[in-house]
């Protein structure tokens, strides 16, 4: 099975269709930066984008992709300047947000899929659509980083 991951075709090699996308990402093709959480799309640790648009890759099996790009957190900076880090990942360290960290990568793709469509997110914005959970309780750091991000877009 052939996947477009990250601007590349990558060959996942023999996988069941039914297998969740977390673990053809994770197991097969190598990139560690999804991480499994929950396990039934709650959570929001593992969101990925499938033509830019957040999906929890732990509910949808690889056989729904098709020749959708996927991307990751490996990925996102990259879609940019390879050189740069994606103006969220720099927010992110700028406010602090991390503490544990489980979260962040699927937490920053929910919020690069929102500042893809909303240029200016208000609180509520982000609220209703970063559902994503953080255990740190880091919402307040997370939402000051995303509207930093969002004047920081170009």
């Amino acid at each position: 099975m052939e996947l477009r991951v990250n601007n590349k075709v990558l060959d996942a090699g023999d996988v069941d269709p039914q297998t969740p996308l977390l673990w053809v990402l994770r197991d097969h093709l190598g990139l560690s930066g999804v991480k499994f959480g929950c396990g039934a799309g709650q959570c929001g640790a593992c969101t990925v984008h499938l033509d830019g648009q957040a999906v929890r890759s732990c509910v949808l099996p690889v056989e729904y992709v098709g020749d959708q790009e996927i991307t990751t957190i490996e990925g996102l900076a990259s879609s940019r300047d390879e050189s740069a880090p994606h103006p969220l990942q720099a927010a992110w360290v700028e406010h602090d947000v991390p503490q544990c960290g489980y979260c962040q990568a699927g937490m920053i793709m929910a919020a690069a899929a929102l500042l893809a469509e909303v240029d200016a997110p208000t609180d509520d914005d982000i609220d209703n659509y970063v559902t994503n959970l953080c255990r740190c309780g880091t919402y307040n750091r997370i939402r000051a980083a995303i509207h930093t991000a969002a004047g920081a877009k170009t």
